[in-house]
């Protein structure tokens, strides 16, 4: 297994030429580079075009979560730009993430992005749950949650890697997980709670890594990147 292949950097800035600077130099060690709300709110489509056309696929994860009618327009939007993969909130409930799918279909200029649904954020815990009054557990809530988006369609869905494992058994090899909150055993956890590290996380089944600061936060962000695809090939070795 080529593991570079499923390492997403994510290019969480405002600064364009340091996205562009960061993602040239890592474009040849790394599958895809994720935009978010920071990158897309700041510089639109036009980031996302120019980062596809460098090499790895683009992860648009803006997490859309909106009306049905609104989403599925701005999931086509979305694919017509050349985003590989898309995000929506799983909460948006079954309307909405037929129309997210039914959206980037139409809009897509090639092949039609994965869309993936957001299930529990990682840094919400049991406690923030509970603020929200919800009684499920973390892993709970993204077992109910995995489970609409595979009946509205969709391709997977993105979860701590601390799921992926109950995921993969119950919904196969081709449920696509997508994993954040992956941080190094030298890494502090910042603002993330259910962490896990690289070589946990593909044992436990996840398919695309997405990592932050780890690499993006590091001196020479490419040996940090070598250096997680390096910890995520050790999963095939013996625990």
């Amino acid at each position: 297994m080529n593991f570079k292949n499923s390492l997403c950097v994510a290019l969480d800035s405002s600064d364009y030429e340091w996205i562009l600077s960061a993602a040239t130099a890592l474009a040849d060690h790394i599958g895809w580079f994720k935009v978010g709300l920071e990158a897309f709110s700041a510089h639109g489509p036009a980031l996302v075009e120019e980062l596809a056309g460098i090499g790895p696929r683009v992860f648009l994860d803006l997490k859309l979560h909106d009306i049905p009618v609104t989403v599925g327009r701005a999931a086509s939007n979305c694919a017509a730009c050349g985003a590989s993969m898309l995000t929506v909130h799983a909460a948006g409930g079954r309307r909405m993430l037929e129309a997210a799918v039914q959206g980037a279909r139409q809009g897509a200029k090639q092949s039609p992005p994965k869309i993936v649904a957001v299930t529990v954020l990682t840094s919400l815990d049991r406690d923030a749950l509970s603020e929200l009054e919800i009684d499920n557990t973390p892993a709970d809530l993204v077992g109910v949650w995995a489970k609409l988006a595979v009946q509205s369609g969709l391709d997977g869905v993105v979860a701590s890697a601390r799921e992926a494992a109950a995921l993969r058994r119950e919904f196969g090899e081709e449920f696509l997980i997508v994993a954040p909150g992956i941080r190094p055993a030298s890494n502090a956890t910042d603002d993330q709670r259910r962490v896990m590290t690289p070589a946990e996380a593909i044992r436990a089944g996840a398919d695309i890594l997405v990592v932050g600061r780890p690499i993006t936060g590091a001196d020479d962000l490419l040996e940090a990147a070598k250096s997680i695809v390096a910890e995520m090939a050790s999963a095939d070795s013996p625990v």
